[in-house]
């Protein structure tokens, strides 16, 4: 009798992108990364990509890709997030499942998911079908193939909910054995009450559903998706390993499936190298093979249900009471999922991927989640208010207006020209002029929108002023903006007013009509603000940043920059054609800085070449004499209320601005700081010598000086003996290090000779320097990022050892000298030298 292990990985981040400009802005909570996603990617999803198998010295001897031997799904949404920032990692996890069809008999390691992780039983019916319906195409534009499964958002689910999925061609999904109410043999009529106690995970249940139709269910292991999330399983592959066979070993008839699921953020950002815990535990199953490992799709094909299942309706993986926490004041929290005895697989509670702004992330057992029935109810009330208007705005345009938002993710996916206008063949009723396709797709995007805000986080955590909460609040904004856009119709003060009843816990932060106006509707952004932004760049930068205007294709600019002492001026045109709706704007601007960090400018629509030339001359005139009241009434009146300041720019551009602008700061500091260096640190090393205390104020500057110098030589690639007499004069002069910075730029610079290393695998002399890098800079005890590092020399290594080594038999003396630096790199690196 046979028995099978299937380790199951949700990977998911909520949406973090800004609705406006569709992209993820700066994050400080992440640092040293940009933002979350990033952070997380180098902490678990790149990790998993390449994960170590350590012998017992602690020495690498083997990099697997761990997708390839598991189960997981991805978030589309962090797909797409990774497809466009992090492609090396999105390519590992497509190929991983096209290794793992050749191992698992034509069965692949990946399952998609149901779109942007809203709570199904929660949703319309049309909106769980569009929802199905996209995360199928996602997942066959990105690997190539039809999913079997589909993972469904914290395993929420009611039997419409199944029925859509089996009516899209999905075979099985994934639940909690506590959303299940009773069981029976195909074969027989009588039912079987059972609890998560007493359910036998140890099989796949077919599931009848009321329209005729069935979908197979995998129930997983309770007891270690709470290890692997609270406790110390995975500090040790071993352990890991060891408990899953413990647990195949007491399957009910001696054979079955193990299902081992948590999140997939489990192995590396929830504990930390727990993706090298999997990647061991994967290796002693297959080695010793006490069990196979499988994938559900694998074993649903050899062992088809015997057993049939009834579910709870409207239950989750981590609500004791449902689906409440997603619309009540239920009792679970971020504090809670364990405290209160959940009987469901947890969530992390103090995950910090998630962790919002204002202290939510922290335990407050007097905090109350009532906020989250009025922010579904305004949700509710915004999505029926919208679909008549999108109805009707469509008619006219397309034959059926949900079937086509049904086929919108095509273009979501892909907007080039040539598969809009495929859109266009396909759904419009008519040849529709330029505007009337922008109209239509400002409609759709308005229902994505309205999709985007029922992410499963908003509700998840524990105060509405958290960034979840605040980032669904902000898809609802774009999404009634863009219903202003196309109908004329204001929903937002309705909608504000549902907010009022959503009191946070956080006095000062008020209700959520508060926070929706401080928090939200000022990050609003439209075509001036872009522009803003641009024009701002062209003021600071050689060239403008055409970052500013992502998404949007500039179709012309003129462009005109002044300088008068501290003052300058800029004023143009910028003609605009969103990559998105397809809408088309010519603008006009003039922005000022009037020195330090005041910043003002003026957008509006172009109005002619004639108004606009009398325009830019007002503005030549005054800043020949430096009048700068006179500008800034010119500014007032030519563009009224549409005037814009330093805090209109995107948060990225906020920044970007301000480091430049203190850049000349800066230099004057460098210059006057290096003088100190050079004047006083033979009399620094005397009074260290002597043991007497060294004024601050000589210190400072040496300290800043030495790690400035010391961190631009290793970014620059510098002569080693620059960096060796900087390291001497640290340790001499007892300046400790700016690790923070140094970690990260040293770590920089290995990588790029072994990446050099990599393409041209016999080059002694590469060797010679990534090894004296590392003899110069032990002093400093930096903590190096080897991860890339490591993956290059370890390729490098399967490719040309043997070969070296053959040649070493043959009597080539450059071959044992290569395979003797070859051995002491792989010491500095931590990986053992074996082919």
């Amino acid at each position: 009798m046979e028995k099978f292990i299937c380790i199951h990985g949700h990977f998911y981040q909520p949406p973090r992108e800004n609705p406006w400009i569709e992209e993820v802005e700066v994050e400080d909570s992440a640092y040293p990364y940009h933002d979350w996603n990033a952070r997380i990617t180098a902490e678990c999803y790149a990790p998993n990509a390449a994960s170590r198998i350590l012998n017992a010295d602690k020495r690498i001897i083997g990099i697997v890709n761990n997708y390839a031997a598991i189960s997981f799904n991805f978030g589309p949404t962090l797909l797409k997030w990774l497809e466009e920032k992090n492609p090396q990692v999105y390519s590992a996890i497509l190929e991983a499942d096209k290794e793992s069809l050749r191992r698992f008999s034509g069965h692949g390691s990946a399952i998609a998911q149901a779109y942007n992780h809203i709570i199904m039983p929660l949703a319309s019916q049309r909106d769980k079908r569009t929802q199905i319906i996209w995360g199928i195409q996602d997942f066959v534009h990105r690997f190539g193939r039809f999913p079997e499964g589909m993972w469904l958002p914290e395993t929420a689910a009611d039997s419409e909910t199944l029925e859509l999925l089996s009516e899209q061609g999905i075979l099985f999904t994934i639940l909690s054995p506590s959303q299940v109410l009773r069981v029976k043999k195909v074969t027989e009529p009588r039912w079987e009450d059972v609890s998560r106690e007493t359910l036998d995970c140890s099989m796949p249940y077919t599931c009848r559903l009321p329209g005729g139709k069935s979908i197979a269910i995998f129930f997983l292991d309770d007891a270690i998706g709470q290890e692997l999330a609270f406790g110390s399983l995975l500090e040790n592959g071993d352990a890991f390993a060891g408990r899953m066979v413990r647990s195949v070993s007491r399957f009910p008839m001696g054979s079955g499936i193990l299902s081992v699921v948590s999140d997939g953020e489990t192995y590396g950002h929830h504990h930390r190298f727990a993706d090298m815990a999997l990647a061991y535990a994967l290796y002693i199953v297959d080695k010793t093979k006490p069990a196979t490992l499988t994938l559900f799709g694998e074993y649903l094909s050899i062992h088809p249900p015997t057993h049939e299942v009834e579910i709870r309706e409207d239950t989750s993986w981590s609500c004791l009471h449902g689906i409440e926490r997603w619309r009540n004041d239920c009792g679970c929290t971020t504090r809670g999922t364990i405290l209160k005895g959940t009987d469901s697989p947890p969530r992390n509670p103090t995950r910090p991927t998630e962790t919002p702004s204002g202290g939510t992330g922290v335990s407050h057992s007097e905090w109350k989640q009532t906020w989250r029935r009025p922010l579904r109810a305004a949700m509710d009330w915004l999505r029926d208010e919208l679909a008549p208007l999108y109805e009707k705005g469509m008619s006219g345009y397309v034959s059926d207006p949900w079937k086509a938002r049904d086929d919108y993710i095509k273009v979501i996916l892909d907007r080039s020209p040539y598969i809009r206008e495929q859109f266009f063949t396909n759904h419009a009723t008519r040849i529709l002029s330029d505007k009337e396709k922008s109209r239509v797709i400002s409609l759709l995007e308005m229902q994505r929108h309205a999709m985007l805000m029922y992410t499963s986080c908003g509700w998840f955590f524990d105060d509405i002023s958290g960034i979840e909460s605040v980032q669904v609040m902000k898809y609802a904004c774009r999404a009634m903006q863009l219903a202003r856009e196309v109908s004329g119709i204001d929903l937002e003060p309705v909608f504000i007013s549902y907010l009022l009843e959503a009191q946070s816990n956080i006095p000062e932060h008020g209700d959520g009509a508060a926070i929706y106006r401080n928090n939200v509707a000022r990050s609003m952004i439209d075509l001036n603000r872009i522009v803003f932004n641009y024009a701002v760049s062209a003021l600071i930068m050689d060239n403008p940043d055409t970052q500013a205007i992502r998404h949007f294709t500039k179709l012309a600019e003129s462009v005109e920059k002044s300088e008068s002492g501290k003052i300058r001026m800029v004023t143009g045109t910028l003609d605009l054609r969103s990559d998105i709706t397809g809408e088309e704007k010519i603008l006009e601007f003039a922005v000022l800085h009037l020195g330090t960090y005041e910043f003002l400018g003026g957008i509006r629509e172009f109005t002619g070449d004639v108004s606009f030339t009398m325009m830019k001359d007002c503005f030549k005139a005054a800043f020949r004499t430096a009048d700068i009241p006179l500008l800034v009434r010119s500014l007032e009146t030519e563009f009224g209320t549409s005037t814009y300041s330093l805090w209109h720019l995107f948060r990225d551009g906020q920044r970007e601005t301000l480091f430049r602008l203190l850049e000349s700061t800066l230099e004057d500091l460098d210059s006057s700081f290096r003088q100190i260096y050079r004047q006083q640190i033979s009399l620094i090393h005397a009074m260290r010598e002597m043991q007497i205390p060294v004024p601050r104020v000589f210190e400072d500057p040496v300290w800043y000086i030495l790690n400035r110098d010391l961190n631009q030589t290793l970014s620059e690639g510098g002569d080693p003996q620059k960096i060796q007499h900087l390291v001497n004069e640290m340790i001499h002069g007892q300046f400790s290090p700016d690790r923070s910075t140094l970690n990260f730029t040293a770590s920089k610079r290995i990588a790029s000779l072994t990446k050099k290393l990599s393409c041209v695998p016999d080059d002694i002399i590469a060797m010679e320097e990534i090894i004296d890098l590392f003899k110069i800079l032990v002093p400093l005890s930096l903590n190096y990022e080897l991860w890339e590092c490591q993956n290059d020399y370890f390729y490098c290594g399967k490719k040309q050892l043997a070969f070296m080594k053959q040649r070493v038999g043959e009597g080539d003396s450059r071959a044992v000298r290569w395979i003797s630096h070859f051995k002491e790199l792989g010491t500095w690196l931590g990986v053992s030298c074996s082919e």
